[in-house]
């Protein structure tokens, strides 16, 4: 074989190449892009004892030692677990399972009911790590039902876990590659729905330039994880989000003092600062430092071709849990309240007048420190030990109501209110 047939060969082979990693993700998806969205954050990592898992840990535990602050409403889950939790009525508290399918299945039936558009699934570094089979189940059921009720949905990659024993993220290059070619999350069986960004398929790498975390930002290989999934002939071709602290642009307060993130930030699509717990209802002012910090981070996007997504959330209230956590600090119930949803329609209408074009809420079903907007009780458990926040007596449906009328007023269905909308 002469030299011009090799190189012919050659170039045949790598196009072949590239034409089967264009068939890996679908270039099909009713969610083509974020703008113009509002998406939450999906947990799903809620176990209920005699669910079928080997899981040992239940976040609700019992009076003595419980992770979380806020009641589920499972009035309408097809299957519910009973509690060491007792009712004012006496009766058992029950409790629902992340793994259960039909869990799952109506959770995304709120989403499209309500008009949420979407959410990210949180896969944690050590769920990537070692293929948790319980977390698969979990990512598999909730993109069936992604397609069925035709909801927005991606991975999120969350780098809790990863330690500073000089791992890096290899494990989810190599993760990725497994949900791509086992679970076909990029290339659904029926109606196409995994969130897309500027025409790609978005995946977003959570805790980066966090000065708490034990592992250091510069070593643990983002560049090559974001070029991995930027640029790999087969898996690759992605968009990429960035989880980022509050003060990320000005690298300071709850952010690294390293100019080493605005690198990695401007080689991704979008950046989220994560903004829970930094601001709060109860500062007369804090509205208003959203908007400037707002305003000033969408311009700094702008002049560095970076999009850009807010972060807002109800309220927050991690009081069990830090009895566990933070013993010599025991946080009070309800630290940052939810005012019946006046706090979290404040960040809603001053981001959008801010001009975001696009929503991150923060979270779905995170019970554990009170920020979920799903179906919350007004009648949690009574304990002379253990504390539970209520909805301020407003409906279980309160918070997806909200987020169902802050997309019709992102998109200018509606005109925007600083109010907070009433149903009538």
């Amino acid at each position: 074989m002469n030299f011009k047939k090799i190189i012919l060969l050659s170039l045949s082979c790598l196009f072949i190449y590239k034409a089967q990693g264009q068939t890996k993700h679908s270039k099909q998806t009713l969610y083509p892009t974020y703008k113009g969205l509002v998406m939450a954050g999906y947990q799903g990592w809620f176990r209920a004892e005699g669910d079928g898992t080997d899981s040992k840990r239940y976040a609700y535990g019992d009076e003595k030692r419980s992770s979380i602050d806020m009641w589920p409403d499972v009035s309408e889950y097809e299957v519910t677990y009973n509690t060491p939790f007792k009712l004012s009525s006496g009766q058992p508290a029950k409790f629902f399972s992340s793994h259960d399918k039909s869990t799952v299945d109506l959770h995304f039936k709120w989403m499209q009911q309500y008009g949420v558009d979407g959410v990210f699934m949180q896969r944690f570094f050590g769920n990537a790590k070692h293929k948790d089979k319980a977390a698969l189940t979990i990512l598999k059921n909730a993109f069936e039902a992604a397609s069925k009720y035709e909801r927005a949905i991606a991975v999120m990659y969350d780098l809790s876990g990863l330690s500073a024993s000089g791992e890096d993220c290899s494990a989810i290059i190599e993760d990725w590659k497994y949900l791509v070619d086992e679970l076909k999350v990029t290339n659904q069986a029926g109606k196409k729905t995994y969130l897309h960004h500027n025409g790609k398929p978005l995946v977003t790498i959570w805790g980066v330039g966090f000065p708490d975390r034990p592992y250091n930002t510069r070593n643990i290989g983002l560049e090559k994880l974001i070029d991995f999934l930027k640029n790999d002939p087969v898996y690759g071709n992605c968009s990429v989000m960035l989880g980022v602290p509050t003060s990320w642009r000005m690298l300071n307060a709850d952010c690294i003092n390293d100019p080493y993130l605005h690198e990695l930030i401007k080689k991704s699509d979008i950046v989220l600062p994560w903004t829970v717990q930094r601001y709060s209802g109860l500062l007369h002012n804090d509205m208003d430092r959203l908007r400037d910090n707002t305003i000033d981070d969408i311009k700094w996007c702008k002049e560095n071709n970076v999009d850009y997504v807010p972060c807002v959330y109800p309220g927050f209230s991690w009081h069990n849990l830090s009895k566990q956590e933070f013993p010599d600090d025991v946080k009070p119930v309800g630290s940052i309240p939810r005012q019946g949803g006046r706090f979290y329609w404040q960040q809603i209408a001053t981001t959008l007048n801010a001009g975001a074009s696009m929503l991150y809420v923060a979270m779905f079903d995170e019970v554990n420190e009170g920020t979920a907007i799903f179906k919350g009780s007004d009648n949690p458990p009574v304990s002379t030990t253990t504390s539970f926040i209520n909805m301020d007596g407003k409906p279980s449906d309160h918070y997806l109501w909200l987020t169902g009328e802050a997309a019709k007023m992102l998109r200018n269905q509606k005109p925007l209110t600083l109010k907070m909308p009433e149903r009538k």
